[in-house]
C-alpha cells in the first residue's frame, strides 16, 4: 500500500509538471529578448535611484578618472541609447530628443534623470516586442552611424551596454557608501 501511495504521488506529480508546462507561452525570439531587457533594468533601474541626489553628480578623481561621466551622465547615456537602439529597431525617429548618446543636459534633478531612464525602458519594451523570427537578422541602420547591423545584433548590443554602464555605477554607489540595491541581503 506504501509503495501504491509513493507511486501514485509520482505520477500525480508528474502530471501537474506537464501541465504546468503546456500552459506556459513557448518562448519566442522577442520574449527571450524582452526578458534579457528586463533583467537588465531590474538592476539598472534600482541603482540609479539609490544614489542620493547630492552625490547624482559623482565621478571619481582619484587615479586615472579624468574625464569620466559623472553618475547622472552614465544614467543619461544609457537613457539615451536605448531610445536610440529602440527608434533604430522600430524604424523611426526617436520619440524624445536625445542629444546624441549623452542625453539632454536639461535634465539636472534625480527626479527628471530617473524619469527619463524608465520611460526610454518603456520605449525599449515597445522596440523588443516588434523583433520576430522574421525580422531579427534584417539589417538596420546602426545608430551610432556605423553602417547597418541586425536588429537581434542592436538588441543583444543594448543589454551588454546597460550592463556595462551597471558595473560603473555600482562603483560610484560603493564609492559613497551606498550598498547597490542588488547587493543587498534579502
Amino acid at each position: 500500500m506504501k509503495r501504491f501511495t509513493v507511486l501514485w504521488a509520482l505520477v500525480l506529480c508528474g502530471c501537474m509538471a506537464a501541465m504546468a508546462q503546456s500552459s506556459q507561452q513557448p518562448p519566442t525570439l522577442s520574449r527571450v529578448m524582452d526578458n534579457q531587457l528586463k533583467s537588465v533594468e531590474g538592476e539598472f533601474v534600482p541603482a540609479a535611484e539609490a544614489m542620493p541626489e547630492d552625490k547624482f553628480d559623482y565621478a571619481p578623481t582619484e587615479g586615472e578618472f579624468k574625464g569620466v561621466r559623472t553618475f547622472a551622465q552614465q544614467v543619461r547615456h544609457v537613457a539615451a541609447v536605448n531610445y536610440m537602439i529602440g527608434a533604430a529597431l522600430l524604424g523611426e525617429k526617436p520619440p524624445v530628443d536625445t542629444a546624441g548618446e549623452s542625453g539632454p543636459e536639461s535634465l539636472k534633478t534625480k527626479a527628471d534623470i530617473v524619469k527619463f531612464l524608465k520611460d526610454s525602458f518603456v520605449y525599449e519594451h515597445k522596440a523588443y516586442a516588434s523583433m520576430n523570427d522574421k525580422n531579427a537578422l534584417q539589417l538596420v541602420p546602426s545608430p551610432f552611424g556605423q553602417g547597418k547591423i541586425t536588429r537581434l545584433g542592436l538588441a543583444t548590443t543594448e543589454v551588454g551596454h546597460c550592463f556595462d554602464h551597471y558595473g560603473q555605477m555600482v562603483e560610484y554607489l560603493r564609492a559613497n557608501g551606498v550598498i547597490p540595491p542588488a547587493s543587498r541581503p534579502r
